[in-house]
């Protein structure tokens, strides 16, 4: 189910859709950046003063920014709890097992 963080101006939503951040269903970013570390970071401040991080083209406030970072919670905790990452957790496991023993 998406999680709304936000409408943009223009009418878009800005929503997380698994572990996706989406705009108007379209894939906008997987990570957010903080502004500090962003390479255009002034530029963004001077557009966006109280941006803090940025996902893909969109900048975001810090409020909005834990909204994402709930949503990749609830996102990743139940694709871990799914019976097929439950699977692929076991044959990763297995197959490390299998090296360790020199099996390949």
């Amino acid at each position: 189910m998406p999680a709304l963080i936000k409408t943009t101006l223009d009418g878009r939503k800005l929503e997380v859709i698994g572990l996706a951040i989406c705009l108007d269903g379209q894939l906008e970013a997987f990570e957010l950046i903080e502004v500090k570390l962003h390479p255009n970071r002034h530029a963004i401040l001077e557009a966006v003063p109280d941006a803090t991080h940025m996902a893909g083209r969109l900048p975001l406030t810090q409020a909005e920014a834990d909204l994402v970072a709930e949503a990749f919670k609830v996102a990743e905790a139940q694709v871990l709890a799914s019976p097929a990452a439950i699977n692929e957790r076991f044959r990763i496991a297995a197959m490390w097992k299998a090296r360790e023993q020199g099996i390949e």
